[in-house]
């Protein structure tokens, strides 16, 4: 159980914006997710005390402000208190009365009944009042409820708006005749939709809604991309459709391909994914080989490149493999793995910081020179390791632009083969 500090956070207003400040809590406030010492306060940001304690949303009503600075006198006289803020003391009072009055006329044993009555109508009066506080809390809770419910439709209506947009700069910015700087702004503002549209989905009260449909290959280029280091909120609808083209490929004339993967080369694939584990990469980057070779070290190019992992033979000893008369290790999978680990290693710290996983994908079809090459016709440094905005103005090689979709097709049926009818 998160322990919560006695004086956890103070909200503060200053200049019209609130402020909330955490006071040295044990294990600290947390807005929209991150850690905080202090922070300004959004409409719908959420706070959660310490990590997994309790979350509430910031919420602001529509009501007319109240000045904190005017003094209330709530102080008034015990004789000017109405009776009925007295109940009990009232009927306390009232039996005592009748009691010595029975006493005084003679009659006895009355004192037990008089307080029976008394205790009796005491109850009557606790229970309707209860039920009326429970029709109170029952009307704010409806109260609540509705508000709540009330501003989750204006935050899917807003996403729908934001969506809408960013659905319409992606079709412009498919448009051939588009300036340098024509294409630098669309990509500025579609920039600027997406992180309204994350802003949104991160907060506490639209995460509250059910689920909303996605597409699943959509959903699933959006996971990759978030475990490579590339979050998109958009994936460009080319991209997405290239994909789906060859997940169909690989569900007709390809099918041999993913069937290798899955069944006959199941072990390789498998000692290729925990080589790259253990070199700290992504596992699911052993499915290039199905793009590159089939799972094969059959497969030889006319360039004379050999293995699972299609080296040439300059580019294998430049990595320390041993490729000669006698011996050619590209064929070994352990070895050619370790290999390929070194070099997508260097062109991850290569291309730097950004999506330098994908732009690491992209290097190793067309090589290193030939992405570098089309990323310097972009003149922004940030831009240039954005690997969704250089697949959107068209900076990657057109074989490039094939190849990186294929092999996202081939990691995703093999993360999930039985949606994709491989069982």
């Amino acid at each position: 159980m998160t322990t919560i500090s006695a004086h956890h956070f103070v909200i503060r207003k200053e200049n019209g914006s609130y402020r909330i400040q955490d006071l040295n809590s044990t294990n600290g406030t947390f807005v929209n997710g991150d850690r905080i010492a202090e922070a300004i306060l959004h409409p719908s940001s959420s706070i959660q005390l310490g990590s997994a304690g309790p979350e509430f949303a910031f919420l602001l009503d529509d009501g007319q402000p109240v000045d904190l600075n005017q003094t209330v006198d709530c102080w008034a006289p015990r004789a000017l208190v109405p009776t009925a803020n007295r109940p009990h003391e009232e009927l306390l009072s009232d039996a005592v009365a009748r009691a010595r009055t029975a006493r005084r006329t003679g009659i006895g044993d009355e004192t037990i009944r008089i307080m029976r009555e008394m205790l009796v109508t005491a109850m009557r009066r606790a229970h309707r009042k209860f039920k009326v506080a429970i029709l109170i809390l029952i009307a704010a809770l409806l109260a609540s409820l509705t508000f709540g419910l009330w501003k989750i439709e204006r935050l899917k209506k807003e996403k729908r708006d934001i969506d809408a947009e960013i659905a319409n700069l992606e079709a412009r910015l498919q448009q051939s005749a588009l300036s340098g700087n024509q294409t630098d702004q669309l990509a500025d503002r579609l920039d600027r939709y997406e992180h309204r549209a994350r802003t949104l989905e991160s907060s506490l009260l639209y995460r509250f809604q059910l689920p909303q449909p996605e597409d699943p290959v959509e959903h699933s280029i959006r996971t990759l991309m978030a475990e490579f280091g590339a979050e998109t909120y958009s994936v460009p609808p080319e991209f997405r459709e290239q994909v789906k083209r060859f997940i169909q490929h690989y569900q007709g004339p390809d099918r041999p391909h993913i069937i290798a993967a899955l069944g006959r080369s199941r072990q390789d694939v498998a000692t290729m994914r925990r080589i790259l584990q253990d070199a700290h990469l992504p596992p699911d980057l052993a499915y290039i080989a199905v793009v590159e070779s089939a799972v094969t070290t059959n497969q030889r190019s006319s360039a004379g490149a050999a293995g699972m992992w299609q080296f040439t033979a300059s580019t294998a000893r430049a990595y320390g493999l041993t490729v000669n008369r006698d011996v050619d290790e590209r064929l070994d999978v352990r070895k050619s793995t370790a290999a390929a680990c070194k070099v997508l290693r260097e062109l991850i710290l290569d291309f730097g910081a950004g999506s330098s996983v994908m732009l690491a994908l992209a290097a190793y079809n067309s090589g290193s020179t030939k992405v570098k090459q089309g990323i310097r016709k972009v003149v922004d440094p940030i831009k240039q390791r954005n690997f969704w905005y250089l697949y959107r103005v068209h900076a990657l090689p057109a074989e490039t632009r094939a190849y990186v979709p294929n092999v996202i097709a081939a990691m995703i049926i093999a993360r999930d083969p039985q949606q994709f009818r491989f069982s």
